[in-house]
């Protein structure tokens, strides 16, 4: 049986999940006597059009970009979204918050704001230009969970991804709740995967896994009415890598 072929694409994004692709070293050598690279930008010069697996890091930002990745998505057979600019739409999302993007872009590029490579529009996450098969979330990816999900795909079995809050995995490394230093946390709404390392680390979750697909909202209401914090409190630190999507409210 030939071996999958696969091609990993990068959009607008700092390629920091296909490094920590490389940094998977011996896992990484592993799997490669499973599957076949055919295009791989940032480590090897080849190219292919035909590949069976395609691993998309990066947000959609410009209409030329929308067009390539639905080429790609016709070719390939499974289509992963990297990280959290491919999954949410990512830091890069800030963008969509400003209420004159021309503006900005003038502000920022002058003269140089209507260059072909600086016509930007809304940013999209992969997921909102073509259908997703399988999303491998944070900021950057964990490099065992992607992979996990390849392997599950490789054995034609389903991977099982945490819908669960992060605080489930706070807890279970016996951390100190972020709050208790009087810092406003997203873990009661934030998917977890990543065992917790920011808590751990001693900072506030970012939300770059994106929300759990049904926030406990009043369990959240109740943590923040604990710590004299409010909704407002905990929507401010959602716009970072959650700026577009739904969001608590009271």
């Amino acid at each position: 049986m030939s071996k999958p072929r696969v091609a990993i694409f990068d959009f607008a994004c700092c390629e920091g999940c296909q490094l920590q692709i490389v940094n998977m070293e011996e896992e990484l050598l592993t799997l490669l006597e499973h599957i076949q690279p055919v295009e791989w930008r940032e480590a090897m010069s080849e190219q292919s059009e035909e590949y069976d697996i395609a691993i998309i890091e990066g947000s959609i930002c410009r209409e030329s970009d929308a067009e390539r990745l639905k080429t790609i998505r016709q070719q390939a057979k499974i289509l992963i979204a990297l990280g959290a600019c491919a999954t949410l739409g990512g830091v890069n999302k800030l963008v969509n918050t400003f209420d004159n993007l021309e503006e900005v872009k003038r502000c920022v590029y002058g003269d140089s704001a209507r260059l072909p490579h600086l016509i930007t529009h809304a940013v999209k996450a992969v997921g909102e230009v073509v259908p997703v098969d399988y999303a491998v979330h944070g900021c950057p990816i964990n490099g065992a969970e992607l992979a996990y999900i390849i392997r599950c795909l490789l054995q034609g079995t389903t991977p099982v991804i945490p819908n669960f809050p992060v605080c489930v995995e706070c807890k279970m490394r016996e951390n100190i709740c972020r709050f208790e230093y009087n810092e406003v946390c997203l873990g009661p709404i934030v998917r977890a995967g990543c065992d917790a390392p920011c808590p751990s680390a001693g900072m506030w979750c970012f939300g770059c896994r994106g929300m759990v697909d049904e926030p406990n909202i009043n369990g959240a209401r109740d943590v923040m009415a604990r710590y004299r914090k409010t909704v407002e409190d905990l929507q401010s630190r959602l716009v970072l890598f959650n700026s577009e999507q739904e969001q608590p409210h009271a």
